[in-house]
């Protein structure tokens, strides 16, 4: 029988082998579990089938931890990887929600060592991204550096009992100013800060609120989009919207047949009040939501 560790200690191997060869305008980077292929292959029939036929070079990779992951499992992703060659496997980090930030950092790492991008997107697997809006803005209206462009919050309540409870988180009385998680844009330079300093960085709970307090100290451009729908949960169905979260199989698939007629809502709808960021008040003040936001 093949030992339970082998493959492991391949990947390993190989990912030290690799060059800095991965080379895009714009590299994306998906968190995913290990068991999430129908959602992986979702995003591949949809909103990732076409990179080839954009003015950009754009690389997705999928990123899952393999660490005491069953041999089966293993074996299912290894095939599944030589279909496709787009998964990031770390070897040292166990897939679990909790894991969620050092996954974003030792994805980042990987990224920074073995890719050569302007910019990387990070989103979830249940995110759909309107890729080609992304790219022609990237190219125009926010081809800077220190670029870290999302939907931010300010005036987020740091949670100090329960299970998700901050136990270190001294900074504030609230979490600093982050884009949320479901997806946000960082530059090549901000990935290798992030990297860089990946040893000293304190990793909080949640993943965007830590990469928010990495980046706090910085010069950075912070570009606040409502266009972004990428909150805890979605807050409806917009035409302007460029980045859904919290959409399943059947949503994505609906989204990229509707994008086929020139729009990507089959019927809008609205769930929750957005905002537009003040950042000329203190944070807490920053994230007064109204109707008539997307």
């Amino acid at each position: 029988m093949k030992d339970d560790s082998l493959s492991r200690k391949e990947i390993k191997r190989n990912e030290q082998a690799i060059p800095v060869e991965l080379e895009s305008f714009l590299f994306i980077m998906i968190l995913t579990a290990p068991n999430g292929k129908e959602r992986r292959d979702a995003m591949r029939k949809t909103w990732l089938s076409n990179i080839d036929t954009l003015h950009s070079s754009v690389v997705p990779r999928f990123v899952i931890g393999i660490r005491e992951l069953p041999l089966e499992d293993m074996k299912n992703l290894e095939e599944e990887n030589n279909r496709h060659h787009d998964i990031i496997f770390l070897p040292e980090l166990k897939d679990a929600y909790k894991e969620l930030p050092s996954k974003v950092l030792q994805a980042l790492k990987w990224i920074d060592q073995h890719a050569n991008f302007s910019y990387l997107l990070k989103v979830d697997d249940d995110s759909f991204v309107r890729l080609n809006v992304i790219l022609n803005e990237l190219k125009s209206t926010y081809s800077m550096e220190r670029l870290y462009w999302g939907f931010f919050r300010g005036d987020a309540h740091v949670k100090f009992a329960g299970p998700w409870a901050e136990k270190n988180w001294n900074l504030c009385d609230r979490y600093l100013p982050y884009a949320q998680g479901g997806g946000y844009i960082l530059s090549r330079d901000l990935v290798n800060f992030i990297a860089r300093n990946s040893d000293l960085l304190q990793k909080y709970n949640s993943e965007d609120v830590s990469v928010g307090s990495w980046l706090a100290p910085l010069r950075v451009n912070r570009v606040h989009d409502y266009r972004f729908d990428t909150e805890y949960r979605s807050r409806g169905c917009n035409n302007l919207h460029i980045v859904s979260h919290k959409q399943s199989v059947s949503d994505m698939y609906q989204k990229h047949r509707q994008l086929k007629d020139g729009k990507l809502c089959l019927q809008e709808s609205h769930l929750m009040n957005s905002f537009i960021y003040d950042w000329s008040v203190p944070p807490t003040k920053c994230c007064k939501r109204i109707g008539g936001i997307p």
